[in-house]
């Protein structure tokens, strides 16, 4: 069968002379110099699935901009050119130097900042924050609104030492948990995405100024929490901040001429500051960093527990997506794990830059064959998610789609957070071109432009404030208990990686009100990642079928057309010829005007044999190409089959509870099991609490 998901190691040596020519005829765009000194971004042709794939094999450093047809790339030296064009790639330059890009930024960023004392943004702020000036803002707005907002410190420090801190804003913040959904916001897990960091201060800042003159926003904090942690990546963010306002442009005879002071350093730094794994870095060492700051590091984007050590993180720590030693090494990773385990988190963003996107789990796609040796398959709570993702996408007009659809990515947050709490998970890319664009384009984002002005990522961060809140999207736990004691929800589990698993728990509490009766909102007891995991199959006879025989010489390619003329679940199409190497199989859906649009294909390894898996076809033509890419035998079969579907539900489908406990100073008065579903209010029995709470 075919499986889209297995990458071909061979076919390059295969027809390296075929692909080499290629090259050579198609990349005029990429560089030709023998040693490309500035530091490029490029965007590199991947047509395919598997082209995708193999691009994250390389070892380069792949952003979070990718299409269809291309996923952009920073190209450090020489050697990863190298890397690229052995390998068969072709690429079009973005931005030639970014350095010379990342002084023109700095140099737009001076003048916005002279210009404008202040920006529309909530804060006013006028330019990129450094880590002293996040810090600065966490002290700052409980000072301003002592009643709302506290600062908090995250339970772990960074690898360097440093305190992670945050904001909690809510009604009546200093008081005990209450019970309301929490809400949680993380900006800069990779150095280099100053505006992930940005978004998240200033949407702090601007439900703290808002509160009490913007009903929406007072009756979200009245109901709920929010948890706001700007710099998840203290360390990195600091080398790469830092290194990038250094960069200065010096122009002369009216631009035609210019000089940078300084080296982008660690400006495009990504991950932490991790050098040996196991080892506390020495002083300054993650400073020395390594061209660019790339190399040095752990992804903490990888690291998280969920599926840790899979598709899209790397086992080489010189590559940009190192997963580390192990889930959750990292203090960084840590000190959120503990964050979300230790609350009710409902919604959760993370922020990062770039490519207009809002991306949801699952981070590999559904036909992937898991650790457990099934499908991994849709996250159970797709349709809901995907709903919640659209509305935020149609605010900033950012895409919204699966995370695997940028690319396969494992140990990440929201996988992690998601599959271990059941709260919803996001991944924000902002912008659509820079890690760190000129500071007007971060307001632009933020606050809406053009035909989103008014919207913008606020607008989409309050809808997935208001879903944090919504109780239909969790659950909700309520009855009577004795005024003061501490309520607890706690569960032990082992939360699978793609090697084994790790012990995780979670463990909230909430104080009864004077009234005795309270109302907690929380999450599932029940787990997404041990729910059954819907899969379509093919069901039945072909509603229609027809078959295609022909001859395709070697880089030659033949079309076919075929015609969907009825409803149909499915559309399969397959693929043989008799010799085990190598041809390849497109789909397109054919246009009243003749153009053509590829909706699926099939490109695996050397000896498998090609098919493709259309669902819910559109009526209306298709074009079927078959391309020789490299079979000594030219000729082949094709068939194309229209079938209804049966969804599968695969795993164990497991009943997962929380253990609820009523407690009096530290002592355990009552224990007892809860099960609740998503959408669901239930009423827990806590009598015995009661009535031993009278004389205890």
């Amino acid at each position: 069968m075919f499986n889209p998901f297995t990458l071909r190691r061979g076919r390059v040596a295969l027809a390296a002379a075929a692909v080499f020519a290629v090259w050579l005829s198609t990349s005029a765009g990429a560089t030709e110099t023998a040693d490309p000194a500035p530091i490029q971004l490029v965007s590199v042709d991947t047509p395919t699935r598997d082209h995708k794939l193999k691009l994250q094999t390389l070892g380069l450093d792949l952003t979070e901009r990718a299409d269809r047809d291309s996923i952009d790339v920073v190209l450090y030296n020489a050697a990863d050119v190298a890397t690229l064009r052995e390998a068969g790639f072709t690429w079009t330059v973005q931005v030639p130097d970014l350095a010379l890009r990342l002084a023109r930024v700095n140099k737009a960023n001076k003048a916005y900042a002279a210009a404008n004392d202040e920006s529309p943004l909530p804060s006013g702020q006028n330019r990129y924050r450094k880590l002293d000036d996040y810090n600065d803002d966490l002290r700052r707005i409980p000072a301003l609104w002592p009643d709302l907002a506290k600062r908090i410190t995250l339970p772990q420090k960074s690898l360097e030492g440093k305190t992670i801190y945050g904001v909690e804003l809510g009604k009546n913040v200093n008081a005990p948990e209450d019970g309301r959904p929490v809400f949680v916001m993380l900006g800069l897990h990779h150095a280099r995405e100053w505006p992930s960091g940005e978004h998240a201060i200033e949407f702090a800042y601007d439900l703290a100024k808002n509160y009490g003159k913007d009903q929406r926003i007072t009756d979200l904090l009245n109901t709920s929490r929010v948890i706001i942690v700007p710099v998840a990546n203290p360390d990195g963010f600091q080398k790469s901040v830092d290194d990038g306002h250094l960069i200065d442009l010096r122009e002369v005879d009216d631009g035609g001429t210019a000089s940078i002071l300084g080296t982008p350093g660690n400006a495009y730094k990504r991950k932490n500051c991790r050098i040996v794994d196991g080892q506390e870095p020495a002083a300054g060492e993650c400073a020395a960093g390594s061209p660019g700051g790339f190399g040095a590091g752990i992804d903490t984007n990888r690291n998280y527990g969920g599926l840790w050590g899979g598709p899209g993180a790397s086992d080489n720590a010189a590559d940009p997506t190192y997963r580390g030693a192990g889930p959750f090494s990292e203090p960084e990773t840590q000190a959120v794990r503990e964050l979300v385990s230790g609350r009710q988190v409902t919604t959760l963003i993370t922020n990062h830059t770039f490519s207009n996107l809002v991306l949801r789990p699952n981070g590999v796609a559904p036909d992937t064959i898991g650790p457990d040796g099934e499908p991994v398959g849709n996250a159970p709570d797709e349709a809901a998610m995907k709903a919640l993702g659209d509305r935020m996408a149609a605010q900033n007009g950012y895409t919204s789609q699966h995370g695997w659809e940028l690319y396969d990515t494992t140990g990440t947050t929201e996988d992690w957070s998601y599959n271990a709490t059941g709260g919803f998970g996001y991944t924000f890319e902002i912008g659509p071109d820079e890690f760190h664009p000129p500071y007007e384009k971060v307001v632009g984002e933020y606050l809406g432009a053009g035909e989103y002005a008014g919207k913008g990522n606020r607008e989409a961060f309050l809808i997935a404030l208001e879903n944090a809140v919504d109780a239909t999207t969790h659950s909700m736990i309520a009855g009577k208990a004795p005024a003061g004691a501490t309520l607890r929800l706690k569960k032990s589990f082992a939360t699978p990686t793609w090697e084994g698993s790790i012990k995780d728990t979670l463990d909230t509490t909430m104080k009864v009100g004077s009234n005795g009766k309270y109302t907690w909102h929380v999450n599932p007891s029940t787990r997404p990642i041990v729910q059954k995991r819907q899969v379509r199959l093919i069901s039945g006879d072909p509603l229609k079928q027809e078959t295609y025989s022909g001859t395709t010489l070697p880089s030659q390619q033949t079309d076919q057309e075929f015609v969907v003329d009825q409803d149909a679940d499915i559309l399969e199409v397959k693929l043989d010829w008799p010799t085990p190497d190598d041809m390849d199989l497109y789909v397109y859906r054919k246009a009243a005007d003749g153009t053509l649009t590829e909706v699926g294909s099939s490109t695996s390894f050397v000896t498998e044999k090609e098919r493709v898996l259309l669902q819910n076809p559109e009526q209306g033509t298709y074009v079927l190409r078959v391309e020789n890419f490299a079979s000594v035998t030219p000729t082949w079969d094709l068939t194309a089959s229209l079938f209804n579907g049966e969804d599968k539900e695969v795993g164990d489908g497991l009943i997962e509870t929380w253990t609820l406990t009523c407690e009096q100073n530290g002592t355990v008065l009552q224990r007892i099991p809860v099960i609740v579903d998503r959408g669901q209010q239930v009423k827990a029995d806590l009598k015995t609490c009661l009535s031993k709470w009278a004389t205890a």
